[in-house]
């Protein structure tokens, strides 16, 4: 029975998990990375974690019956569910991932309990998992996931992957990609960090990973910051993330864009936001529809901490990999994450980053006095690229030979949970 079941992919982003079965096109359900416990003290402090049920229970008679029967583990919410409950007197909220890896295993596993019970409505020892985990991740963590997911679950079988080797994976569908390959440079841009991760034949060169602290997160509040300098009725997060997500795009020039802005005023929109209770303003949405995503371009208009443009930061990330491979991770630049699905950011980056190569090229001509064959830049836009880390997941474990690339309940009973130390890849066809 187990072998005609798809296996679960589970992608536990910081800000989102995103889970489904494989072979789909988009995950089931996409909710926030979030645990609401029961607060013991009533206060709306995070909770420790819980005692074991057999050092709670007690034979003596009288006191809270969940606290004799060890029951409060089960007392808890993730997702929305966990932001609604938060709100409350009761219980605390937690994040267990953070910068892209577990800090808290206890909540994490009860997060995966109710991912798989609650939402997948699945019994995991009929299914093998795909499970994804961010570059450099410490390998004590990968045996901390195959414990739980071994020993906890029962599941049939276990791979965790890269996500920026699954991102590649999904970028296959582009009309782009002319080849299957697991060579590229990965731009994994979502609600926390901006990541560039150069992948070559599918093993990340991590003495080469650079991240820039500019993701979705700081666009929202640089609207927001310009929403309350106008004076405008409603400038709440929520409403910088809609205008965000509705109207920003990526402009080839910005003074140019500027300019224009001031000859047709019809650029200059109207956002009618619902505030409850019948009551709606209205929003001017103007210059932040192209000057917010311009902030990874130019990073100065929003801080003085970082001053490096991103296409300075992809340059550089290349520039640091071994030379045989330079060739393959200008070719192949792949865009993943929510802050990537600007308009026509694709094209502006593939453009600065062709500029700051063929300025290289033409000084070392100069230099050399020899011509040069050039570097192709291509950087790839895709319609999956939003959840492109699962989508790449969803896609590899579909592939008839995925099961033979997990580890097994067998296998972890007879090794141990060290044996996730060995990296196995896939075969690309």
């Amino acid at each position: 029975m187990a072998s005609f079941t798809p296996a679960v992919v589970m992608d536990n982003g910081t800000g989102y998990t995103k889970l489904g079965f494989a072979g789909n096109d988009a995950p089931s359900f996409i909710f926030p990375t979030a645990i609401a416990t029961r607060n013991t003290s009533g206060s709306g402090k995070p909770s420790a974690p819980s005692k074991p049920s057999f050092l709670t229970s007690s034979g003596s008679s009288g006191g809270n019956l969940s606290q004799k029967r060890g029951t409060e583990d089960l007392d808890f919410f993730i997702g929305d569910e966990a932001i609604t409950a938060a709100n409350g007197p009761n219980y605390g909220l937690n994040y267990p991932v953070r910068h892209g890896q577990v800090e808290n295993w206890d909540h994490m596993e009860r997060f995966w309990e109710n991912s798989i019970f609650k939402y997948l409505r699945c019994e995991p020892e009929d299914h093998h998992f795909l499970m994804t985990e961010p570059p450099l991740n410490p390998p004590e963590n990968r045996e901390n996931t195959a414990e739980i997911m071994f020993e906890s679950f029962n599941c049939a079988g276990l791979y965790i992957a890269v996500q920026a080797v699954l991102a590649l994976a999904a970028s296959w569908t582009s009309s782009k990609a002319v080849d299957k390959t697991l060579t590229g440079t990965v731009i994994d841009s979502g609600d926390g960090v901006t990541h560039i991760i150069p992948v070559a034949e599918g093993y990340v060169i991590g003495s080469a990973i650079k991240n820039i602290p500019i993701a979705g997160r700081d666009i929202t509040y640089f609207i927001q910051n310009i929403l309350r300098d106008r004076n405008e009725p409603d400038s709440s997060l929520r409403t910088a993330e809609m205008i965000k997500e509705q109207f920003c795009y990526v402009s080839p020039d910005i003074v140019k864009e500027f300019n224009r802005f001031d000859r047709e005023p019809e650029r200059f929109q109207k956002y009618l936001v619902d505030q409850g209770f019948g009551r709606r303003v209205s929003v001017d949405v103007g210059y932040e529809r192209f000057l917010a995503p311009e902030i990874f371009f130019n990073p100065e208009i929003a801080s003085s901490d970082f001053l490096t443009p991103l296409p300075e930061v992809v340059d550089t990330v290349v520039q640091a990999c071994p030379i045989d491979v330079r060739r393959g991770l200008y070719k192949n630049i792949v865009l993943s994450g929510g802050s990537t699905m600007f308009r026509d950011f694709g094209r502006r980056l593939q453009r600065d980053i062709r500029t700051l190569a063929d300025a290289r090229i033409h000084r070392s001509e100069v230099l050399s006095g020899t011509k040069s064959a050039g570097v192709e830049v291509q950087v790839i836009s895709h319609k999956k690229q939003r959840n492109a880390v699962w989508f790449g997941g969803s896609l590899l474990s579909s592939t008839p030979e995925f099961k033979s690339y997990c580890y097994t309940k067998q296998d972890y009973d007879e090794m141990g949970p060290g044996i996730v130390r060995n990296f196995s890849l896939f075969n690309v066809p």
